[in-house]
């Protein structure tokens, strides 16, 4: 049994993580930034005992070391941490270069790279640091995509983060192999969550189930069984991977 912190769990992706995690038996930290009442929804829904709800702003540093030190105690220690926290993409967020405003293209890409880079980074050096203390192994599993490799020319500060966060993991992979602990990242394509439901609907929807041979889009499941597995001792060997999960819509070399 294991102690899993999965950041942005309240619906979603990191949903669906949460509750891979607790049906083998592990212990979950269920991490929210702002809504509570849905990852209330999601610790309620985890089947097993042990889990647990921690909130905080992974933007803030001290937040995303509180945030570490709350789930280490609550845990009895975290083993696994999964950086699936992120400011999406959305309409609201778009910043293509020829359209948004300098004032907005500050405050954009500002936020998204606070978040989901530089919080995942902050959560994973004090994790990282809990498990050194404890001489323990661990793994460390972040939630990337596929517009790190396709390109998000509506929304590039999204894809320069998400392309920074596989570089980082791979950097740490390296550095903390000595100390038994493994660093993978996933790299997902469009994934049918509640958050982009409206964008499966109608012609748009037409469009993204064709970007795959396959014709549909993904879904949080298939996310959450490839970090389940990367979390897995018997993954030690991927650690520095970069896994595309995007029913082969975007191939890279």
């Amino acid at each position: 049994m294991s102690g899993v912190l999965v950041t942005g769990a309240s619906r979603g992706i990191g949903r669906a993580v949460a509750h891979a995690f607790a049906a083998r038996g592990d212990r979950v930290a269920v991490h929210y930034g702002s809504s509570a009442a849905e990852a209330e929804a999601t610790l309620a829904a985890l089947p097993g005992e042990g889990h647990v709800l921690v909130g905080g702003d992974l933007s803030d540093p001290a937040a995303a070391k509180r945030v570490a030190d709350v789930a280490e105690a609550a845990l009895g220690g975290v083993d696994v941490l999964v950086n699936n926290a992120a400011v999406a993409t959305s309409a609201a967020n778009a910043h293509p270069v020829a359209e948004v405003s300098y004032e907005d293209w500050q405050r954009i890409w500002r936020q998204m790279i606070d978040v989901n880079l530089l919080g995942a980074a902050n959560l994973s050096h004090c994790v990282a640091r809990h498990l050194i203390a404890r001489g323990a192994p661990g793994r460390i599993v972040h939630i990337g995509s596929r517009g790190a490799f396709r390109g998000e020319p509506d929304h590039p500060a999204y894809g320069a983060s998400k392309a920074a966060l596989h570089a980082f993991g791979q950097s740490l992979a390296v550095a903390l192999a000595p100390h038994g602990i493994a660093v993978t990242s996933v790299a997902p394509g469009f994934t049918a969550t509640e958050r982009v439901a409206d964008r499966l609907t109608g012609p748009s929807g037409e469009v993204l189930r064709g970007q795959s041979p396959f014709g549909r889009v993904g879904t949080p499941e298939e996310v959450a069984a490839a970090v389940v597995y990367l979390a897995s001792a018997e993954a030690t060997w991927a650690s520095g991977t970069v896994l595309d999960l995007n029913g082969a819509s975007h191939l890279r070399l």
